[in-house]
């Protein structure tokens, strides 16, 4: 399939629902090859067959974005099976809401390991690709709580916030070796994200988000889209 992502690998955390699922498929149509990683077999090999339905240069694996090790191996999976990631879209989190003083020390570390140090790992191993070839995007998929705490949200904001700072500080240190990032912050999105969700109008389309990300990477290497906030028209008053 030819589009403007030709020749590229694409990988996309948390591929195998919802914001992830969507932006794969968008990338896809763009002609990228595509690699997808998520938690649970079932799921991926489910997301991999209806992709494959979209075009055929999809593949993925298992992986925990938290464990630096299973983020190397993801990587190599990549290298071998479709080439080294030039488009990276760090989509993968979680959310736990309570309380701080409800809140576990396991429930913290699995939201700040997943939604922050997923992040960093995954970015730590697409920049030595990037830097060889002076070129790559990274797409951080952040959420307007990374700039808006909310009460019961401290470890979900805590990562969003971490994110956004981190996203910036990549840009200063790499954006001479023609890397680009864009941390891109969503409101309420129509998914199974949490058990509050619930499916309502209102609400951003997972494909809305998708394809602010596919306008974010066609704009000319000349221009760095660093940030952007997505919220719905018309939430309930």
């Amino acid at each position: 399939m030819s589009g403007f992502l030709s020749g590229r690998t694409a990988l996309v955390t948390g591929g195998t629902r919802g914001i992830g699922r969507a932006i794969a498929e968008s990338l896809l149509l763009e002609g990228a090859s595509v690699v997808i990683c998520g938690t649970v077999q079932t799921k991926l090999d489910a997301a991999l067959s209806d992709l494959r339905k979209v075009a055929g240069n999809v593949t993925g694996m298992v992986a925990d974005v938290s464990d630096a090790e299973a983020v190397s191996r993801l990587f190599a999976f990549a290298d071998n099976n479709s080439g080294p990631v030039s488009v990276l879209v760090n989509n993968a989190g979680i959310g736990i809401f309570r309380p701080v003083g409800e809140l576990t020390l396991g429930e913290w570390k699995q939201v700040i390991g997943t939604n922050l140090d997923g992040v960093f790992h995954c970015t730590r191993e697409a920049l030595p690709r990037m830097r060889q070839c002076q070129s790559g995007s990274i797409i951080n998929i952040s959420s307007l709580a990374g700039r808006n705490p909310f009460a019961g949200g401290a470890a979900y904001n805590a990562s969003k916030f971490g994110v956004n700072g981190f996203s910036e500080a990549v840009t200063l240190d790499h954006r001479y070796e023609g890397v680009r990032v864009t941390y891109v912050m969503p409101g309420s999105v129509d998914t199974d994200f949490s058990a509050r969700s619930d499916h309502t109008s209102w609400k951003i389309a997972p494909q809305d988000v998708a394809d602010v990300v596919t306008a974010v990477l066609k704009m000319p290497v000349r221009t760095t889209i660093s940030r952007v906030e997505i919220r719905p028209s018309m939430p309930p008053k």
